[in-house]
C-alpha cells in the first residue's frame, strides 16, 4: 500500500471512530423531578377529594410531580394496567389503593422491585409495599357499629353494603361493625356487593327494601353507598324510618346528615390520603426513611360525623377543597 493511501485510511479510521463516540448515548443522569403515581380504586367523590390533597402536595414539592389515577370500573385487570402503565412511565413511586390483596400480591411485589410501592386507603399487608397510609378500617367499623347502635336503641335487622368484600378496608370494617355489635339487639342479614357500580348499589338497597319489609337499618362501608340508600328509600316513603349509617363524606352524604336523612356517617378524611401519600412519598424518595414506622403503618384518624357536627365538619372541608359543599 502506497504511503499517501495509507494515510488515507489511518485517516478514515479515525473518523468512523469519532463519529462513532459522538453518537453514542450520553450516560443517564438521575431524574431532577421524581413522580409519583397515585392510584384510586374506583370512581367518586371520595377520590375527588382525595385529588385535592395530592394537588395540593404538588404545588408545594419542586422535585415531585404528581400523576393522578383513576380505577373507573372497579376491577383489579384495570387497576393492573394502571400500575403497569405509571411503571413503563418510569414513576419513581405509587400510591394505591388495593382492590384485591391477595390477587394483586404478586404485582404489587413486581411494582415494588422497581419503584418505591406505598398502599393508602386499603391495604395489602402480606405484599412488599413500604408503607400503609389510612385509616385503621377495624376501629372505623366498630364506630360505625356505635353509630347504628345510637340510631336503633331498640334494636332491630340491618343489612350492610360494599363494593368488594375482598378489598382489605371492606373485610375489616365489616369485622369491625360485627364485633361493636355483638351482645347487641342489632342482627346483620347480609353483606351485600355492587362491583363499585352505584345503579347496582341502589337495585341492592331496592331488593332489600322490598324482601325484608321489617328492616330497621342500612349501613354502606364505602363512600358511595350512604347517597345509594337514600336514593332508593326516597320513592318507597322510607326516608327516616329506616336509619342510614355510611362512611366518608361525600356532598350528598353530608347535605343529607344535615337534613337529617342519614344518621352518621365515618369519615376517613381523604384529603389527608392525598396530601401525605405524596408528601411521605417524596421524603422516602430523597432518601429519607425514617418517615417509615416500624410497623410500616400510618394511621389517619377517622371522624364521626352527625348532626350536631356537621356544619362544623363541612366549613373545614370547604377551606380544604376551596368549594362550597351543602
Amino acid at each position: 500500500m502506497k504511503r499517501s493511501t495509507h494515510h488515507r485510511f489511518i485517516c478514515l479510521l479515525v473518523f468512523i471512530f469519532a463519529m462513532s463516540a459522538g453518537c453514542a448515548s450520553p450516560p443517564k443522569t438521575p431524574k431532577a423531578v421524581k413522580t409519583v403515581a397515585f392510584i384510586t380504586n374506583a370512581s367518586s367523590d371520595f377520590w375527588k377529594i382525595a385529588r385535592k390533597g395530592c394537588e395540593k402536595a404538588d404545588t408545594e414539592l419542586t422535585d415531585v410531580t404528581v400523576g393522578f389515577k383513576t380505577t373507573n370500573t372497579g376491577a383489579t385487570v384495570e387497576q393492573n394496567g394502571l400500575i403497569r402503565d405509571a411503571l413503563d412511565s418510569d414513576a419513581d413511586a405509587i400510591a394505591i389503593s388495593v382492590i384485591d390483596p391477595v390477587g394483586q400480591k404478586q404485582v404489587i411485589n413486581d411494582a415494588a422491585k422497581r419503584a418505591l410501592v406505598i398502599t393508602q386507603d386499603s391495604d395489602a399487608p402480606d405484599s412488599d409495599r413500604s408503607l400503609y397510609l389510612g385509616a385503621d378500617n377495624r376501629a372505623a367499623g366498630r364506630q360505625a357499629g356505635e353509630l347504628i347502635k345510637k340510631a336503633l336503641p331498640q334494636g332491630g335487622k340491618i343489612m350492610v353494603f360494599v363494593g368488594k368484600r375482598e378489598v382489605q378496608n371492606a373485610r375489616e370494617r365489616f369485622e369491625g361493625l360485627k364485633e361493636s355489635l355483638q351482645g347487641s339487639k342489632v342482627e346483620i342479614i347480609d353483606l351485600l356487593t355492587d362491583d363499585a357500580d352505584e345503579g347496582r348499589a341502589r337495585q341492592n338497597a331496592y331488593e332489600t327494601l322490598k324482601k325484608y319489609p321489617d328492616i330497621a337499618g342500612m349501613v354502606g362501608l364505602w363512600s358511595y353507598n350512604g347517597p345509594a340508600i337514600l336514593q332508593a328509600l326516597r320513592p318507597e316513603g322510607k326516608v327516616g324510618q329506616i336509619k342510614i349509617v355510611c362512611f366518608d363524606d361525600e356532598r350528598a352524604t353530608l347535605a343529607a346528615i344535615k337534613e337529617g336523612t342519614i344518621f352518621g356517617t365515618v369519615a376517613q378524611q381523604p384529603f389527608e390520603y392525598g396530601y401525605q401519600s405524596v408528601q411521605t412519598a417524596a421524603k422516602i424518595l430523597r432518601g429519607d426513611r425514617s418517615v417509615i414506622p416500624a410497623n410500616k403503618t400510618i394511621l389517619i384518624p377517622t371522624v364521626v360525623i352527625q348532626r350536631n357536627n356537621v356544619d362544623e365538619y363541612s366549613k373545614k372541608l370547604n377551606q380544604l377543597l376551596g368549594v362550597t359543599l351543602g
